[in-house]
């Protein structure tokens, strides 16, 4: 296969190619060299694909309709590494969840239903179910479409765009068994107390402070030559925790993700630095979110101890994050578990063709 239809989309904070499953190939290893030849991976630059040089641009999305009971699509997320040829399932990603909705609508795989129609998505990586909310006004002939002029507006994304609520379902355990896999609220490791957690997204979560780092620091400082020690450290600490999340061994692998937090600096709940899982992040990833939220969460955890909580059954928290904050309204029970998570994204359709390799 040298060619494929794709929709090229920005799903909250990231973008990337978003295809029919029938339209790549079914076969794993010869799907992901097709999708190294769209990126243009393995080069630092991606010259010669459609990736931006960026974790963050280097996303693809898999979509089919759903034959499970009250699903409408199934969705495949896939991280295409930048300078590496490896094409990874490890994780969901949130952000490209946002524009799942749409291209499902776009491409007839879901009806609209309303001026408001909600898309039932099972994520294929971790087997978990979340529930996008699209906009589909009818014009002046009654035919419904995609709306996705508005005015919400997300930290990371510049303007404005029409607002898709995402309500996150029984994410918990999801690639790790279990919200703790340790049962820990925090492993030493290395000298530096981590929880070990997995809300959707599985995530490494300490102070920035116990490895040196303030949790207030640029992306580019922290990646700059002078962090090199603090990223080395932050690594060793990775290799170390993904096998007690029952990950495995992780050094090729995108996950977990590694989350520093300190006290807000902004009025939020906790400020947030991530490296996913090399490279710093711009912002912060939403299932990281909502799994950095969780921590705060967890009597005893690091986050709990420089988080600002609010009271209630219902709680917003405002995770501050390099280019801004992300809210996320969880829900919890008499017992302090989390219930659900929701959160609001934008997406947006940048390109419909055909794609060459």
């Amino acid at each position: 296969m040298n060619q494929a239809p794709v929709m090229w989309m920005r799903g909250g904070t990231s973008k990337g190619g978003y295809f029919l499953a029938s339209d790549i190939p079914a076969d794993e290893a010869e799907r992901a060299a097709f999708l190294l030849g769209v990126m243009g991976s393995p080069d630092p630059a991606q010259i010669d694909g459609m990736g931006g040089a960026d974790p963050l641009t280097s996303k693809v999305a898999v979509v089919r309709k759903s034959d499970r009971p009250g699903v409408d699509v199934d969705y495949l997320f896939l991280q295409v590494f930048v300078d590496q040829p490896i094409v990874s399932d490890a994780q969901n990603c949130g952000n490209i969840l946002a524009a799942v909705g749409p291209f499902a609508i776009e491409r007839h795989l879901v009806q609209p239903t309303g001026d408001v129609t909600q898309v039932t998505i099972f994520m294929e990586n971790t087997g978990q179910i979340a529930v996008a909310s699209v906009e589909t006004p009818a014009d002046e002939i009654g035919k419904r479409a995609v709306n996705y002029f508005g005015s919400a507006r997300i930290d990371g994304v510049p303007g404005t765009h029409a607002p898709i609520p995402i309500e996150f379902r029984d994410t918990a355990g999801s690639s790790c068994g279990a919200l703790l896999p340790t049962g820990n609220a925090f492993d030493m490791i290395d000298g530096v107390a981590c929880t070990l957690i997995d809300n959707g997204m599985p995530c490494v979560v300490f102070k920035a402070a116990d490895v040196g780092a303030t949790g207030y620091e640029t992306r580019d400082m922290l990646e700059s030559e002078a962090m090199a020690p603090v990223r080395a450290r932050i690594e060793a600490i990775r290799l170390q925790a993904g096998p007690l999340m029952n990950l495995g061994d992780v050094a090729e692998k995108s996950v977990p993700k590694m989350t520093l937090v300190a006290p807000p600096q902004h009025g939020g709940t906790v400020t947030t630095r991530v490296f996913i899982p090399k490279r710093a992040h711009a912002s912060i990833g939403v299932l990281g979110a909502v799994t950095a939220a969780t921590a705060c969460l967890v009597p005893g955890s690091p986050a709990a101890e420089v988080a600002s909580v609010p009271e209630g059954s219902t709680k917003s928290l405002s995770i501050e994050h390099p280019s801004g904050e992300m809210t996320c309204v969880m829900k919890v029970n008499t017992a302090g578990e989390v219930e659900s998570a929701a959160l609001l994204r934008t997406a947006r359709k940048l390109m419909d063709g055909v794609v060459y390799v």
